[in-house]
């Protein structure tokens, strides 16, 4: 494969990673979605301030998501992106796990615990391929 098809390839990549991320990070911003989300928040990790709140939360990691999403397309913030996109994703997995644990709750989102962890993984090396690749 030629140098340039790599590029081509690698561009490609990149804006459907950070496609997912805007995508997901939008859906921070969904009603239903945000209700959902806030629920995931495990009791531990719920603050008393009101600043703090699990919907302000959501909030908050939709906007990081979208951030990084679009972090990762303009080069001179795609590596700082990507590191702070692997660190949101083990920031975030806390949630994913406690709703894997509680499916009766949270359906379909609750994923069991192995696959999203798994999916995790793959998530974040994949991201690290695209902002760490030139």
């Amino acid at each position: 494969m030629d140098a340039a098809t790599w590029d081509v390839i690698l561009w490609i990549l990149r804006a459907l990673v950070a496609l997912v991320f805007v995508g997901m990070g939008v859906n921070h911003f969904v009603p239903a979605s945000v209700r959902t989300m806030a629920a995931m928040i495990p009791p531990a990790l719920r603050s008393s301030s009101p600043a703090l709140s699990p919907r302000v939360l959501v909030w908050f990691t939709g906007v990081c998501e979208i951030a990084g999403g679009l972090g990762l397309l303009w080069p001179p913030t795609r590596v700082a992106a990507g590191i702070a996109l692997v660190v949101f994703l083990a920031a975030v997995f806390p949630a994913n796990a406690y709703a894997a644990r509680h499916r009766d709750r949270f359906g379909a989102l609750a994923i069991p615990f192995w696959p999203r962890l798994v999916g995790q993984i793959v998530l974040a090396a994949l991201v690290l391929v695209v902002a760490l690749l030139p």
